[in-house]
């Protein structure tokens, strides 16, 4: 063995010892920099496009060895869109001082790769103040799931006419709760839903009652999709999910609230899964929900959802706003493009169905904060559209 080949077989056999399974894969990703402050003991997720931005789960937990933490993609050749947390969303990257940062983009070309990277901060490290409207309140810190066994936090935004007035209110159901009217509890930045809300009642465009209801954390993908996800072993939750907005939720918030609690003035949202399990209700319970705001929905990653829009499409009074942006993943605005066209397809009206692509919007709070006026008007604002 000459100097020259000792030299490589000593390389190979240091990078083995860094990261042991590099030689398989053919990307691999480093973080070889963490906040100081950062728990000890605590595991480092990657969370993307290609996993449903579900906040961490265990099959794209990232190993540890001497000092780094790395994981190994799969071969392919994409871009993929992502974030690092410690397991949920509340302890996404930010920046230093706990601000939202853009997604992190990487191209993966298809050949061995490593590439480095270096997190800043921590969410729930940097303490927040509240920016919630007065109008906001908190329903309920454990309210009832059934048929769920669980419980949620529950927020209602309620107009600034409601309290001397005898009006009653279309409502909204919103996924992701934490992320909608407060700073201090979301964890990539709020939606601004009750800033948006205050300014449209004080113009004397809208006015309406918001109900949020907050995300399970490691449960949102279980309770967010009726349908397998390629790649995830999920308990199929979604279906349960709704059944507990449509017979437990909606009932009370109509039983203690002054609500117009008709399926025409009964809507639902959510971006992301909250956007697919938003769509699902409206098709599945369309006597309960007439309207629903889909934003960057994540059709791409099931399959089914395809053969149920076909199924369940041929609705003639319910209006469906669709919003993605075009830099959020590769296949989001095709394959929200697609489901749209099986709705038409199916006997859907075209004029109840309103469709925007962003240009530059990315899948991130920001986006959906800023698009969720133009949808809540479209939805609510102009009821002339059957």
């Amino acid at each position: 063995m000459n100097g020259l080949q000792f030299i490589k077989i000593t390389l190979v056999l240091l990078v083995w010892s860094i990261y042991p399974y590099s030689l398989e894969a053919q990307t691999t990703l480093v973080v070889e920099g963490i906040p100081e402050k950062t728990p000890t003991g605590q595991d480092i997720y990657i969370s993307g496009d290609f996993e449903g931005w579900t906040g961490g789960q265990d099959s794209y937990r990232l190993s540890y060895a001497n000092g780094k933490y790395f994981i190994l993609l799969p071969e392919t050749e994409k871009t993929i869109l992502f974030k690092f947390t410690r397991g949920n969303w509340d302890t996404v990257e930010t920046d230093l001082d706990g601000k939202q940062i853009d997604n992190r983009s990487l191209f993966l070309s298809g050949v061995r790769d490593t590439v480095n990277f270096v997190i800043t901060q921590w969410a729930d490290l940097v303490p927040k103040k509240s920016t919630a409207s007065k109008n906001v309140h908190l329903l309920d810190d454990s309210f009832d799931m059934s048929p769920l066994e669980k419980t949620r936090k529950i927020w209602i935004y309620l107009p600034d006419s409601y309290e001397n007035s005898t009006e009653r209110y279309p409502v909204v159901y919103l996924q992701d709760g934490q992320n909608l009217f407060d700073e201090s509890l979301a964890y990539s930045g709020e939606w601004e839903v009750d800033e948006t809300l205050d300014q449209l009642a004080g113009s004397k465009v809208l006015e309406l009652i918001v109900v949020g209801i907050e995300n399970g954390g490691a449960e949102r993908i279980e309770e967010y999709t009726p349908w397998e996800i390629t790649g995830h072993e999920s308990k199929l939750l979604g279906d349960d999910y709704i059944r507990f907005i449509k017979e437990n939720l909606k009932p009370f918030i109509d039983e203690n609230y002054r609500t117009k609690s008709s399926r025409d003035q009964t809507g639902i949202m959510g971006s992301s899964l909250g956007g697919l399990i938003s769509f699902y209700a409206a098709l599945q319970y369309p006597e309960t929900f007439g309207k629903a705001g889909i934003f960057s929905p994540s059709f791409s990653l099931v399959e089914k959802s395809s053969a149920f829009t076909e199924q369940h499409g041929d609705l003639k009074e319910t209006d469906i706003y669709f919003m993605a942006g075009d830099q959020e993943s590769e296949s989001m605005v095709e394959e929200m493009k697609k489901q749209i066209q099986l709705l038409i397809d199916s006997g859907f009206p075209e004029k109840n169905i309103a469709t925007k692509v962003v240009q530059g919007g990315e899948h991130n709070e920001k986006l959906w904060s800023e698009q969720f006026e133009p949808a809540i008007k479209w939805l609510f604002a102009n009821t002339t559209k059957h």
